[in-house]
């Protein structure tokens, strides 16, 4: 088996509680994700990881894959490492269960790169900014991008600036989607490797592998998604699936 896709879901949520099972057209949210990572044509094996029994029982409800994982995974990559830490495998995926719009392209796009090149430890998906709104927004995450297509950094502030602080349609700007193909001895060494500085920060985990000194790469996509953090984005998610806008 060569990879292994986790959905972590959780049942407690700051800003949304029990948004996995949140109702999206008649299907719970963990199942739009499920159902749409299983088109995905590099992934071996599919499960939802979740320590709540509502969600273990949803998920078994509709015939997906399912395992419990402990309670004290302090993370979803956590939870990924957990399940996948036991299972011959050699990539493992990280599926947010709160993107209810991916599409299987997505994830066929940051394996394959692992799947070419035996020494790209991650890969993460990455989108061009369009608007000053999504720029300046600390809640979209920013990246700045080499040549060869890695991260350079990421960032809640807007990169790359300028000495006026302008907006410039023109420069090269991109969002982070949080989806994530790893090498399965570089997230078992994420997971207890020590947070770093500019991790702590700037509030963003994937900085602990920039800051060790691995490589992630990134593969820009042109299919727009929506995050679902809290009931305004579930109501505009709801909004373009109807619209047919997936």
């Amino acid at each position: 088996m060569r990879v292994v896709g986790v959905i972590p879901a959780r049942y407690g949520s700051s800003r949304f509680e029990g948004k996995a099972l949140a109702d999206i057209l008649g299907k719970p949210m963990v199942q739009h994700v499920y159902e749409r990572s299983l088109k995905a044509k590099t992934i071996d094996l599919l499960l939802v990881a979740t320590d709540d029994e509502r969600i273990y029982d949803a998920v078994k409800g509709f015939g997906g894959e399912v395992v419990m994982t402990s309670p004290d995974c302090p993370t979803g990559t956590h939870r990924v490492a957990e399940v996948i830490r036991d299972i011959d495998c050699q990539i493992a995926l990280n599926i947010q269960g709160d993107e209810p719009m991916l599409e299987p392209e997505m994830l066929d796009g940051i394996v394959q790169p692992l799947l070419d090149d035996l020494t790209i430890p991650v890969c993460t998906l990455v989108y061009r900014i369009r608007s000053e709104s999504f720029y300046r927004d600390p809640n979209v995450v920013k990246v700045t991008v080499d040549k060869s297509g890695f991260a350079m950094y990421f960032s809640r502030s807007p990169i790359p600036g300028n000495k006026s602080l302008s907006w410039n349609p023109d420069s090269p700007a991109f969002g982070h989607i949080g989806l994530y193909a790893y090498r399965k001895e570089a997230l078992l060494w994420f997971v207890q490797a020590e947070p770093t500085p500019f991790e702590r920060a700037e509030g963003l985990e994937q900085l602990r592998f920039l800051e060790n000194g691995y490589r992630i790469k990134v593969i820009e996509t042109d299919h727009p998604t929506i995050g679902v953090d809290t009931p305004d984005d579930l109501k505009r998610v709801i909004k373009r699936l109807t619209e047919g806008k997936t």
